[in-house]
């Protein structure tokens, strides 16, 4: 009898210990503004620190309509400290998406079917592990376009915040926005 009332003392106490801060601690919430910004990083230039932006890039149209650019190198950096890799700035501006990029053309668009995940903000997954060429969060799986892969060097392949969002001008694609750096990438959904 003396031993289970110790045990069940050690146990209580043990759960004191762990619950007291968590309770001290009160409940968490999203602080984030109706524009997607942490409080703490009002004010900050750069794109990314755990910016959201509320939807993705406006349709650019048909791409029959559209001029084909040239797959020639392109820069991104169009202000001081914003990365030089496609990113969305903070009034919501996707800058590096113009669609009509022959590149991004797939024969088979959605071949492993459709992304059955949620899209945009409020629905942020994070990376569990693998690389460009396959990635995967929540036990669905991506990789990243081709043309892309320069622009995913500093991505944590297994803790970034992703927020996936449909493309409106590159059937079979999906954009996958990093929220800790703000930049983006176009992906295809392979599972």
């Amino acid at each position: 009898m003396r031993i289970q009332t110790t045990t069940l003392s050690m146990a209580a106490s043990l759960l004191l210990w762990i619950g007291l801060p968590l309770l001290a601690a009160g409940p968490q919430h999203d602080q984030r503004d109706q524009r997607g910004a942490h409080p703490a990083m009002e004010g900050r230039a750069h794109p990314g620190g755990g910016y959201v932006p509320a939807h993705g890039p406006a349709p650019r149209g048909h791409a029959e309509e559209r001029p084909q650019r040239e797959a020639a190198p392109r820069h991104f950096n169009d202000q001081a400290g914003h990365p030089d890799a496609p990113h969305v700035h903070r009034d919501g501006r996707w800058i590096g998406h113009e669609g009509g990029d022959a590149r991004y053309r797939l024969a088979h668009p959605w071949e492993h079917g459709r992304f059955p995940g949620a899209f945009g903000r409020g629905h942020t997954y994070i990376l569990a592990g693998g690389g460009p060429s396959r990635f995967w969060f929540n036990n669905w799986y991506f990789s990243v376009a081709s043309p892309d892969i320069v622009y995913v060097a500093d991505w944590r392949w297994n803790a970034d915040p992703i927020v996936i969002y449909e493309d409106p001008d590159d059937p079979g694609y999906y954009l996958a926005y990093n929220a800790r750096l703000g930049t983006y990438v176009h992906v295809i959904y392979i599972g």
